[in-house]
């Protein structure tokens, strides 16, 4: 496989960062046995609307968009979301390279970056683990979902290079 492109993301890529979105929380909704979640029900406008404002990271492979991660920031803090990878490519490394992409570009502009994900989540929790996020608390959100929120300093000795 050719190395992953990890570049921002343009208006014009809404549509299969939505499809790349949808298809890498079926597993998320399957596990977690909620099918409307957040990521599942978001429009394509309210995609444009997020790349418009925000800081959308997203991984080619060839014409392929293949992964995507967002960051807003809210004063000194990066919030970290909706990090996806296709289901055929996931496990290659992409997910990890998005992230480190998006932790460079927010040590200028942030001290942290925060996230959350899903208690069963564990392949998410082993890799934001990996990569130096430590849990902050959990939220029980419904009677079948816990967030564990999750949070990683950036500091110049810390951030990636």
């Amino acid at each position: 496989m050719e190395e992953a492109r990890i570049e921002r993301a343009g208006v014009a890529d809404a549509g299969e960062i939505l499809t790349v979105q949808r298809a890498a929380y079926v597993t998320e909704a399957q596990l977690h046995g909620d099918p409307f979640l957040p990521p599942l029900v978001e429009s394509l406008d309210q995609i444009r609307k997020m790349i418009a404002e925000s800081v959308v990271l997203k991984a080619s492979v060839g014409p392929r968009i293949v992964g995507s991660v967002r960051g807003r920031f809210n004063e000194r803090t990066c919030l970290v979301g909706r990090l996806v990878v296709v289901p055929d490519l996931q496990g290659r490394g992409i997910g990890e390279a998005l992230m480190r992409a998006l932790e460079t570009e927010a040590a200028g502009r942030a001290d942290a970056c925060v996230l959350f994900t899903g208690h069963l989540s564990e392949t998410d929790l082993r890799l934001y683990r990996r990569l130096g996020y430590a849990e902050t608390h959990r939220e029980r959100v419904a009677d079948h979902v816990t967030l564990v929120h999750m949070r990683k300093p950036l500091t110049p000795a810390t951030a990636p290079e």
